[in-house]
């Protein structure tokens, strides 16, 4: 019998996975994959400060969490782009409930 997931246990795989998708790049790609699929300009564009190499390590690491499907035409000049798997559109819904509550919250969280 396997035990349940517990991410409060100091042993349990589930911290590395809550660690990755709670990730701030994490969150925000999941935002802006929720409007559809994009390609790596628009996400730069559409989340503001991130790094073509943040922007690119933390696609790889939502590819093989299955939360972001990768798509390469096979064009040239290449055309590739990402969207959210259904486990992804499954997690959007979270996500963008804790980005709203942190957005309501700004003025108790600064205490202004």
């Amino acid at each position: 019998m396997t035990a349940q997931p517990n991410v409060m246990s100091q042993r349990c795989a589930s911290r590395v996975y809550m660690a990755l998708l709670a990730d701030k790049w994490s969150l925000l790609i999941i935002n802006a994959l929720g409007e559809g699929p994009r390609r790596n300009g628009e996400l730069v564009r559409s989340v503001e400060g991130i790094s073509q190499k943040m922007l690119t390590q933390t696609l790889r690491t939502l590819e093989q969490l299955h939360i972001v499907l990768r798509t390469d035409r096979q064009t040239i000049p290449p055309h590739v782009s990402y969207e959210l798997t259904p486990l992804g559109q499954s997690l959007r819904g979270e996500a963008v409930s804790f980005i709203r509550w942190v957005e309501k919250h700004m003025p108790d969280l600064t205490g202004k």
